[in-house]
């Protein structure tokens, strides 16, 4: 049977997960009658919590709004997720500095147990990650929730955005998704100015600004994920390379990632269209796919998978 105490700790996670509660039902999630949810309530009333009562149809108690409660307790698992994901976001190269990762990290071992501290710290401590922040693009974090926001309350944001070749340019959008990858961050939206999707590197976002106007919505079944990795597949490289690949198209989808080609269902096999700026990296992609492939074009990437071919022979 639940104490008063833990009872007193539900109440107050109910009443941090639910905008507002009325005392049938926080009487209801308690196993308790009326009256007792109102001495919860007026416990932690008592304990300098901000629980205000709405009288009337409609009313009920919640936390006054803009109150934030630290977080009590956590449980093993819990913790794990916790440190987990604060951890690969330093390592991966997903945070905007490695002070933000230390004070989160600081913060959770003030309000763990010492026991289950001392388990997270050893974690943290032994872990490590096969992938490297190699090539990654942190964001920081007042950035990236301005797009998030932007994204969830369906608003455009105006913004300058430098170009790889480090030409700025004003854009206004309609935000549709964000998507990480290979620690970059990508925001997927409608460009007003273009009249187009487009795919921008959060990185290269200067002076972000959430504006009044309404977002165009995403077309129907838009999937930023998918839309992202296409868009990536068709970065414009020198060499655009189309090869017909001796496998079905299910086959090849589990081999050639999505941001790496594109591929489409075709009579006998698979079209890969992928564009590189080195045909000889794209004959090793070639050749570590395991089957066989019929050259579309260009003609010039016969030419290197001949080269690797004499190279595989002479170490073999």
């Amino acid at each position: 049977m639940s104490t008063p105490t833990a009872r007193l700790l539900e109440l107050l996670e109910l009443l941090q997960a639910q905008p507002l509660l009325t005392g049938g039902e926080i009487a209801d999630r308690l196993g308790v009658d009326r009256r007792t949810a109102r001495r919860y309530i007026a416990a932690l009333q008592d304990l300098g919590i901000p629980i205000e009562g709405q009288r009337g149809v409609g009313g009920g108690y919640r936390i006054r709004p803009g109150f934030r409660l630290p977080p009590l307790m956590l449980t093993d698992d819990e913790a794990v997720v916790v440190a987990l994901g604060t951890l690969a976001a330093g390592r991966l190269g997903l945070t905007g500095s490695a002070e933000s990762v230390d004070g989160a990290l600081a913060k959770i071992h003030r309000v763990l147990p010492d026991g289950l501290r001392r388990r997270v710290e050893a974690l943290e401590e032994t872990l490590d990650f096969t992938a490297s922040a190699r090539g990654s693009a942190p964001v920081g974090g007042e950035t990236v929730l301005l797009l998030a926001e932007a994204i969830r309350r369906r608003r455009r944001l105006r913004m300058a955005y430098r170009s790889y070749a480090g030409e700025e340019t004003e854009r206004e959008l309609s935000p549709l998704g964000l998507v990480v990858h290979t620690g970059r961050w990508y925001l997927a939206a409608f460009d007003h100015g273009r009249e187009d999707l487009r795919t921008f590197r959060a990185d290269r976002i200067r002076r972000p600004v959430l504006d009044d106007e309404p977002a165009l919505p995403p077309p129907a079944g838009f999937d930023a994920v998918a839309y992202v990795s296409t868009s990536l597949a068709r970065t414009p490289w020198r060499w655009e390379v189309e090869v017909l690949l001796d496998l079905p198209f299910d086959e090849a989808a589990r081999r050639v990632p999505a941001t790496l080609a594109e591929l489409v269902e075709a009579d006998g096999g698979t079209l890969l269209r992928i564009r590189v700026g080195s045909l000889d990296w794209a004959a090793s992609v070639l050749a570590g796919l395991g089957c066989g492939f019929t050259i579309v074009r260009p003609e010039e990437l016969r030419t290197s998978i001949r080269a690797l071919a004499d190279r595989l022979a002479e170490s073999a």
